[in-house]
């Protein structure tokens, strides 16, 4: 009956350590944001200096994000920021690139 007594922290993907992760929280919460804004403007060629940029920003962050995450749910949510980030960054570069004729 020992199992009662220990708490189910495997349980959830969610599950957190219960320690507050600001900066973490911070990065999850900007790569998120960069990558649903890369990915949606993407689909629109004429802002792909937006998708561009916001692209390469969601995936610099989400990359430190990774590298000093904590949590299964930092994790999470960074790898869906990056993949939406990834998707926006390249197909803004298909349309014309980071700095589009501007240069």
């Amino acid at each position: 009956m020992a199992q009662v007594l220990r708490p189910n922290t495997t349980g959830s993907l969610f599950a957190t350590d219960g320690k507050p992760h600001p900066l973490q929280d911070t990065l999850l919460a900007v790569t998120l944001v960069c990558g649903i804004t890369a990915f949606v403007s993407s689909m629109f060629g004429s802002l792909h200096l937006l998708s561009s940029w916001a692209g390469l920003v969601g995936i610099l962050t989400g990359a430190y994000g990774q590298f000093i995450s904590e949590t299964t749910r930092e994790r999470f949510g960074l790898i869906l920021g990056l993949g939406f980030s990834a998707v926006g960054f390249y197909l803004g570069l298909a349309h014309g690139g980071l700095f589009g004729g501007v240069f």
